[in-house]
């Protein structure tokens, strides 16, 4: 659809500087779409103004809303279990391809859940790039949060050269494989057999040479004699608490924990913090996760002695 409109005529030179003015004074018309004559660029403005002449443009084509969804890769999950809008949503974004609803909760040992094919092909497998890492991922088999990767580049961005790493509840391998960049040595465990195979699996992809991968459960590893760490990731949000006493343990005195948890109020992980340590506390929300609770990180700083 083609419409007439008062526009501006500008060099292509100062078009952008005269784009960002129009849209701060209001002027610029965003219904319909600039477009380039010669050496120049025609913005199409709201009123007659000094300079402006008649000229025809293209409207901008309304855009449908879009469902509510997270996408993983080539994965969107959905909110609502919605075929007709799941479709709508797989024909919007060329690179999608499936969408999915989740059946079930977060559930079990293993952190995993039940996901319906709402549209595309059936499948719960994907790539998900992040940050110029590769992670291939299962997301009824393993647990995975895409939501995380700004969280995870924070981790990586504190660190020394040469720190030796643990990540107590390693998954596919985010965090783990995201600080090896920086580290000495990573260790990652994870209870899940089909989560540390997608670790080894990942490790190789992404050709990192410093990371062991452990079949362990968490609380075990302050039995098999580790030289004390520099850095404990612990990113299990619905019981990494109950692992305070072991991940302070296994860190050396003035190291850093970084405890990942749900809760419903400020400060609620406190009290086992200071149980294992008196060191500094800096406690910040990654993100919502449902009403009146979100997902909290503390950094925490391991001083054992006055514990």
């Amino acid at each position: 659809m083609r419409k007439e409109q008062w526009c501006l005529a500008v060099p292509k030179r100062e078009a952008e500087q005269t784009r960002r003015r129009l849209l701060e004074e209001g002027l610029l018309d965003r219904g319909l779409k600039p477009r380039p004559e010669g050496d120049a660029i025609l913005f199409p403005v709201t009123e007659e103004i000094a300079g402006a002449a008649w000229c025809e443009f293209e409207a901008v084509p309304e855009r449908a809303e879009l469902p509510r969804h997270e996408l993983v890769g080539g994965i969107a999950i959905m909110q609502d279990d919605d075929p007709e809008a799941a479709r709508m949503l797989l024909s919007s974004r060329p690179s999608l391809q499936t969408v999915l609803f989740p059946a079930g909760p977060v559930e079990g040992e293993y952190r995993t859940r039940r996901f319906a094919v709402l549209a595309g092909v059936p499948t719960t497998r994907t790539r998900v790039t992040e940050y110029g890492l590769y992670f291939d991922v299962d997301l009824a088999l393993a647990y995975f949060s895409a939501r995380l990767s700004t969280e995870r580049q924070r981790v990586f961005e504190a660190m020394e050269e040469g720190e030796r790493v643990l990540d107590m509840f390693a998954g596919v391998g985010p965090f783990a494989i995201s600080l090896a960049r920086r580290a000495a040595l990573v260790v990652a465990a994870d209870l899940n057999p089909a989560a540390v195979h997608l670790l080894v699996h990942n490790i190789a992809l992404n050709r990192a040479k410093n990371i062991i991968p452990m079949l362990a459960d968490a609380g075990n590893l302050t039995r098999l004699g580790f030289h004390p760490f520099d850095r404990v990731v612990m990113n299990l949000p619905l019981a990494a608490p109950q692992f305070l006493p072991a991940a302070a343990a296994l860190c050396r005195d003035g190291g850093t924990i970084h405890l990942y948890a749900l809760q419903a109020q400020e400060g609620e992980c406190l009290p086992l913090i200071r149980a294992v340590t008196s060191g500094e506390v800096t406690e910040r929300q990654v993100r919502t996760y449902s009403p009146g609770r979100w997902h909290a990180v503390y950094d925490i700083v391991v001083e054992k002695e006055g514990c």
